[in-house]
């Protein structure tokens, strides 16, 4: 087989099998899996293929779960045993590093990865807090004010901010859009702080990932192999699963068709795939199969890595045509029922069997199945994995260091934003109610205030000294009183007749 159309896996000597295996470019935006039990090799694999894609020009996202990935950003250093190795599989071992840029959600050791309240979306952001359906459907309806109102949801500040109009306003809003409970608010709330304390705040904010920054290559035409940190992230197994799906989801709505390309436009390693299964609400596995099933055509294939073939549901696993398996051990039940499924998986080899041989495997080799020129399996082989060109081991420090010093994105993420979001502008709406409030107030109580003070302000007039009589003058003011109203009614009597009697 021709290595230049696709990535050198390693050889095979088994009967019925292509002596030098590789995985076709044409065929990389089928998907595969990447399984074996700890210790096996996945990750070294996992490195090949990186390293093999990246020199075929082809940008690719991996996570780093325990810092070994992140030698492939060093030059290799091989041993005899490893120069070896090459040497009987005809290969020329040229020590190379691939054009490498990290990423961390904490900005620890690689640059920060932030995403939106908004992008991440109800559904996510309910599997990262552990809801139940009840408070999902709580925070959807928070979500639909957000939207109706124009409220930008950027940060966790912003989402607080909602929940608590929300729950203030559950009355009105529970007649346009369902009941709302306030136990329900009250319950994301302490999800919220829950995440917050397992370092998850770091992650929601802006500058938001660009994606066009994951799918660049370098002056050379090579591949940028993007190594997002994983080390502290896996203690927050939701916050990994739900930002990868989220990722693998933004790159499926936002890439163009382009049906079968020469080569993928971007590989997407999702390590440890396990933890994306794991108790997955039934809306999420849905999600999860239509994204695996149509971003083939977008140009982009997903690899899973993880440890058993069987943590994959089987909706998921009939996607993926590609399937790299190192050993694995069956001493209980249910490790034999996972054995069974994985060599169930392959092409069956008369050569050999397949289950037998699953077990058999040592270090650095696997059970190979690929897709051949027209989209088929390949029949299961025994193969020895290639060894890498770049290191094995992880970077330094300092060797990081020196990585992200020339990085093409230095500086664009590095340093946080804080806009004007929901939580501004609820506070300041809150802000003018209340200012509002105290100023209609006013123009009721301040007249009749002022009224009082000004009438306390007032002299009150002084009553009219009252005048001191004796009996005898008092007596004598009446009888003249009563003698002058007498004589005037008999004056105009008199005056009044005369003029009748005319």
């Amino acid at each position: 087989m021709d290595q230049t159309a696709g990535v050198f896996l390693g050889a095979s000597g088994d009967t019925g099998a292509d002596p030098a295996l590789s995985l076709l470019f044409r065929r990389a935006n089928r998907h595969g899996v990447v399984a074996g039990a700890t210790g096996t090799g996945k990750t070294v694999t996992l490195q090949i293929l990186a390293q093999g894609f990246s020199d075929a020009g082809v940008p690719v996202v991996c996570a780093d779960i325990k810092g070994d990935l992140s030698g492939i950003s060093q030059p290799g250093s091989p041993n005899d045993k490893l120069l070896a190795r090459a040497a009987e599989m005809g290969l020329t071992l040229t020590p190379q590093a691939a054009p490498t840029v990290f990423w961390d959600l904490y900005g620890e050791k690689g640059h920060p990865v932030r995403a939106t309240v908004s992008e991440i979306g109800p559904l996510l952001l309910a599997r990262m807090l552990d809801l139940n359906e009840v408070q999902e459907g709580v925070l959807t309806v928070a979500f639909h004010v957000a939207d109706q109102d124009g409220l930008l949801l950027l940060d966790l500040d912003d989402l607080r901010a909602l929940l608590t109009h929300v729950a203030e306003n559950a009355e009105a809003i529970g007649k346009r859009y369902g009941h709302v409970a306030p136990a329900s608010v009250a319950a994301i709330q302490r999800a919220l702080l829950q995440l917050e304390t397992q370092g998850g705040k770091a992650f929601f904010g802006e500058p938001a990932l660009r994606l066009e920054d994951l799918i660049r290559t370098d002056l050379s035409g090579r591949g940028q192999v993007n190594v997002l940190a994983a080390e502290r992230l896996m203690n927050s197994p939701r916050v990994y699963a739900a930002f990868l799906l989220w990722l693998l989801s933004e790159l499926f709505e936002r890439m163009p068709e382009i049906g079968d390309p020469d080569k993928p436009r971007l590989v997407f390693f999702f390590d440890e795939a396990h933890l994306l299964f794991t108790d997955a609400p039934k809306p999420l596995l849905e999600k999860i199969e239509q994204v695996v099933r149509l971003i083939r055509s977008k140009g982009v294939g997903v690899y899973f890595v993880t440890q058993n073939p069987a943590d994959i549901p089987d909706t998921v696993l009939a996607q993926l045509g590609n399937r790299i398996q190192h050993a694995l051990r069956a001493y209980t039940p249910s490790e034999q029922r996972g054995l069974k499924a994985a060599s169930d998986s392959f092409r069956a080899n008369p050569a050999f069997d397949t289950a037998e041989a699953i077990q058999a495997l040592g270090v650095g080799e696997a059970v190979v199945s690929v897709l051949d020129e027209k989209g088929a399996p390949t029949v299961a082989a025994r193969a020895r994995i290639r060894p890498p060109a770049s290191r094995l081991g992880p970077a330094t420090a300092d060797e990081r260091a020196a990585v992200m010093a020339n990085s093409p994105v230095r500086g664009v993420y590095d340093t946080a934003l804080n806009r004007e979001s929901a939580a501004e502008v609820l506070a300041a709406r809150a802000e003018a109610e209340t200012r509002a409030a105290a100023e209609a107030a006013v123009p009721k109580t301040a007249p009749v205030e002022r009224s009082r003070a000004e009438t306390r302000a007032e002299p009150r007039p002084r009553a009219a000294p009252r005048s001191r009589e004796t009996p005898m003058e008092a007596l004598t003011k009446s009888v003249l009183r009563t003698a002058g109203s007498t004589i005037t009614r008999e004056i105009l009597r008199g005056v009044l007749g005369g003029m009748r009697r005319r």
